[in-house]
């Protein structure tokens, strides 16, 4: 796992990607896992840095589709998440502090299972998702705050019988980076800051992605191994 750092910021997720691609091939944690790899981005931030760590790695890029389940009122305090295949995973530290009810977490799972149906749709232009079964899975994100948004990923994808799932961050909470051990075979976070508050705090431009950059990337990387720059 990355080492803490206090290393300047990112200049944007295109330059995140490069550094995480890089220090993924110098920590040799893909030689422990040999055979075919496979690159997965969550939207939408995670996106543009997966398709940098494809390039490098030389790899195919997909999409994994999850949504954070945010706090009625307060949606950008994720009380959990789900993912492509149903999977979900529940914040009950959050849920139980604020005193949401089943009710309410149900209406809003059931509001971002629609919105993740649509895009999926909408990312894919019709293309099957890309095969796991025996594969390295490299699980990529923008960044890990709660961490919620990635463990749902993982525990979807091991259902799909991946024969390794890695998960790979330019910038995380360290806590959170060490709980992830439970469900991945290896973490890698770059940076690890001292006083986490949030990931944009890494990064110069840390400006939405949108649904149209996703695409670009996915079109231009997703229909097989790419060279790296």
């Amino acid at each position: 796992m990355g080492a803490r750092t206090r290393e300047s910021r990112y200049r944007d997720r295109r330059h995140a990607g490069q550094v995480l691609g890089w220090r993924l091939v110098e920590a040799g944690v893909l030689d422990r896992f040999p055979g075919s790899r496979l690159v997965l981005g969550l939207p939408r931030g995670g996106v543009p840095v997966a398709g940098e760590v494809a390039r490098i790695l030389a790899a195919p890029l997909d999409v994994f589709l999850v949504r954070k389940l945010g706090v009625p009122g307060q949606e950008e305090l994720a009380m959990g998440a789900i993912a492509s295949g149903g999977t979900r995973v529940l914040n009950r530290p959050v849920i139980e502090r604020l005193g949401i009810s089943a009710d309410d977490v149900e209406a809003v799972a059931r509001a971002e299972a629609d919105v993740l149906a649509r895009r999926e749709r909408a990312y894919r232009h019709g293309r099957p998702p890309s095969p796991v079964a025996g594969a390295t899975v490299i699980v990529v994100d923008d960044g890990l705050a709660t961490g919620a948004s990635m463990r749902a990923a993982l525990q979807g994808l091991r259902a799909r019988e991946p024969a390794a799932v890695v998960a790979a961050v330019p910038v995380g909470s360290a806590d959170t980076c060490r709980a992830l051990r439970a469900d991945a075979d290896e973490v890698l976070c770059v940076r690890m800051p001292d006083r986490f508050l949030a990931v944009g705090q890494a990064y110069d431009d840390f400006s939405p992605t949108t649904d149209d950059e996703v695409r670009a990337v996915l079109d231009a990387l997703s229909c097989g191994a790419s060279s790296s720059n």
